[in-house]
C-alpha cells in the first residue's frame, strides 16, 4: 500500500507540472483570466491531495513500524517463555522424527522437543522424487524390486520399508540403496524404542504430491501401537492435514510458530487432536491445563 500512495504522488507530481505549463500557455496565448484561475484553483486542489496523500503515507510507515516492533517483542517473548511452558513434558520420551515435503523443517521442531526433555533418536528425510514419473521409474528399475506393482502400491512398499529399518534399525540392501541413490538420508540411530513418530508433511508445491509414503509409514507405526504426529508448516501450498486426519492421528498444521510447537509438546505428552490455524484445525492449542508437568 505504501509504494502505492508513492505512485500517487508521482503522478501528482507530474499533473502540477503540467498544469503549470498550461497556465503559462494559456495566461500568455490566450490571456483569459478565468481559464488560468480555473486551472490555479485545479492546481490548488491537487496540492491538498497530495498533502494528504503524503500524510497517509506516513501514517501507514509509523503504522508499519510499530506492527514490526510488536512482532519482534512477540517473537522475542515466545522465544523465552516456550521453553518453560514445555520444560519436562516429555522427560525420558524418545521420538523419531520424518522429513516427507522435500524442503526441510525448521531446527525449533527438534530443538522444543529437547527443551522439553525428550531425545530424537533419529530424523530421517526422503526426497521428493515420487512426484516425477521418470525419476520413479528409473528408482524402480535400479531397485530392480516388485515389477508388478502399480507406482501406489510400490511407494507404499517402500514406505513400510523405510518404517521398518526406523524401529528395527536394519539397514537392509533396500534402504541401504536409498541412502546410496540420496533418496533417503538419515542422522542419529535407527533401532532404538521410540515412544512416538513425527511426520513432517506438506508441499510447497501447487500440485499436491503423492501421498503413499506418508499412509504406508503411517499404517505401520500405528500398528506397532506407536503415536504418529503429522506436522507441517503454516504457508504450504499444498496441505497434507486431511489425508493425515482420515488416518486418525494428530495434526499441527502451524508447526513453524511457537503455538504450533507447544501443541506438538503436549500432542506428544499425551493430548491427541487437530491444532493449528487452518480450517483442519480444531482449535488452536490443547488445554494446558489438563497435563501436569512431572
Amino acid at each position: 500500500m505504501i509504494v502505492d500512495y508513492k505512485y500517487h504522488i508521482a503522478s501528482l507530481v507530474a499533473v502540477f507540472l503540467a498544469l503549470g505549463i498550461g497556465i503559462l500557455i494559456g495566461s500568455t496565448l490566450l490571456g483569459n483570466t478565468a481559464l488560468v484561475e480555473y486551472q490555479k484553483q485545479v492546481t490548488n486542489n491537487l496540492e491538498n491531495q497530495l498533502q494528504t496523500l503524503r500524510k497517509t503515507n506516513e501514517d501507514i510507515t509509523a503504522r508499519a513500524n510499530t506492527l514490526q516492533l510488536d512482532t519482534n517483542i512477540s517473537k522475542q517473548y515466545e522465544d523465552q517463555t516456550l521453553p518453560m511452558l514445555v520444560d519436562g513434558r516429555l522427560a525420558g520420551k524418545t521420538f523419531a522424527v520424518i522429513e516427507l515435503n522435500g524442503y526441510g523443517f525448521p531446527p525449533e521442531i527438534t530443538e522444543v522437543i529437547e527443551d522439553a526433555g525428550g531425545t530424537i533418536s533419529s530424523v530421517t528425510s526422503i526426497n521428493n522424487f515420487y512426484d516425477e514419473q521418470k525419476d520413479l521409474k528409473d528408482l524402480r528399475e535400479e531397485l530392480g524390486l516388485w515389477p508388478d506393482l502399480s507406482d501406489d502400491e510400490y511407494l507404499g512398499k517402500l514406505g513400510t520399508e523405510i518404517a521398518v529399518g526406523i524401529i528395527d534399525g536394519e539397514k537392509d540392501s533396500i534402504v541401504n540403496s536409498l541412502i546410496d541413490k540420496k533418496i533417503l538420508q538419515s542422522t542419529g540411530k535407527f533401532g532404538i524404542p521410540v515412544d512416538g513418530v513425527i511426520i513432517i508433511g506438506g508441499s510447497y508445491k501447487r500440485q499436491a504430491r503423492n501421498m503413499q509414503i506418508d499412509l504406508a509409514l503411517i499404517d505401520y507405526f500405528k500398528e506397532l501401537n506407536i503415536p504418529v504426529v503429522g506436522v507441517e508448516e503454516t504457508d504450504v501450498s499444498s496441505s497434507s492435514m486431511k489425508e493425515y486426519q482420515r488416518k486418525h492421528i494428530s495434526t499441527i498444521d502451524d508447526i513453524d510458530s511457537a503455538p504450533g510447537r507447544l501443541a506438538m509438546v503436549l500432542v506428544l505428552g499425551g493430548q491427541p487432536g487437530n491444532y493449528g490455524v487452518k480450517s483442519t484445525a480444531q482449535k488452536l492449542l490443547p488445554d494446558l491445563k489438563k497435563q501436569e508437568v512431572k
